[in-house]
């Protein structure tokens, strides 16, 4: 059976939450219940760095903006461990090219990463932080599921990733507007205080 949909849903898995994919991964594989987990992802200190990486990001990930400022940092290292994670199943299955499986995962991750990316800009223009924890709290429980199930219904779960996906880029396309007018209005105000800044430099302070 070809490792293909598995590639494409951790690809997809990886955008969102990349150290969950590999956490998760090495668990099932350690534990049996799969063959199609390489060793390298099993190892106890990848499984570790895994698992404190995947609770600073649950952690970030509900504070508005600094979840912003992490989705940035994580621009290349989300695709990048898709790719990696793609290419390590299909060197453990056979059953497609390294290089195939890297194209797949790294490209899946990018979409998905920016889908989340820019889902959370068009949330941050929200003032209350409780949406950013319901959005990430179900994040982190979809790609456990997700996940989960690709385990042992690969081609069923690859559907659903790549609806999940289809549906996430439709959605940014949709909120894009609105991200503009947020990145615009930040923008200006940061101009307008850098304009006060050197009006009162140039003037000096105010008299008493």
């Amino acid at each position: 059976m070809s490792v293909l949909p598995l590639v494409f849903t951790s690809g997809w898995a990886s955008g969102i939450n990349a150290y969950a994919v590999v956490l998760l991964l090495g668990i099932f594989g350690a534990a049996g219940l799969t063959d199609e987990v390489p060793e390298s992802l099993q190892r106890t200190d990848v499984l570790i760095a895994a698992g404190v990486l995947f609770l600073c990001e649950a952690v970030a990930d509900k504070i508005p903006y600094l979840d912003s400022a992490w989705d940035a940092v994580h621009t290349v290292i989300r695709p990048v461990a898709g790719a990696v994670v793609g290419a390590l199943l299909a060197g453990q299955s056979g059953s497609l090219s390294d290089i195939t499986a890297a194209a797949v995962g790294g490209s899946t991750a990018l979409a998905s990463h920016f889908v989340k990316a820019g889902t959370r800009m068009a949330i941050n223009t929200s003032p209350e932080p409780f949406t950013n924890v319901v959005m990430s709290t179900a994040e982190d429980l979809g790609v456990g599921a997700l996940v989960t199930f690709a385990m042992f219904n690969p081609e069923a779960a690859a559907v659903i990733a790549a609806v999940l996906l289809a549906a996430g880029l439709a959605l940014l396309v949709y909120l894009w507007t609105r991200i503009r007018r947020f990145l615009r209005r930040r923008a200006q105000r940061r101009e307008e205080k850098r304009l006060a800044a050197e009006a009162r430099r140039i003037t000096g302070p105010p008299p008493r």
